[in-house]
């Protein structure tokens, strides 16, 4: 525990000492968070959550092309 605590009292002293590299550590940090956050939701809008139907086992994909149609049971 002792050698955390070290750390953590040296990282802002580092930090003082060099503020451009500080400055784009933090900003790369607060970019990858957002973006991990924004493609998070894309995903989970997209692809977790259900189907918004009463009955979703009953629902089916109409796939056509070159005259064929597919009936295909979506469940």
């Amino acid at each position: 525990m002792s050698a955390t605590g070290g750390d953590l009292r040296y990282a802002p002293r580092t930090m003082r000492g060099n503020p451009g590299f500080s400055a784009v550590a933090v900003a790369s940090v607060a970019l990858g968070i957002g973006v991990n956050t924004a493609i998070f939701s894309l995903v989970d809008q997209l692809l977790l959550w259900s189907v918004p139907a009463r009955e979703p086992a009953q629902l089916v994909n109409v796939e056509g092309g070159h005259g064929l149609v597919a009936w295909t049971n979506a469940s």
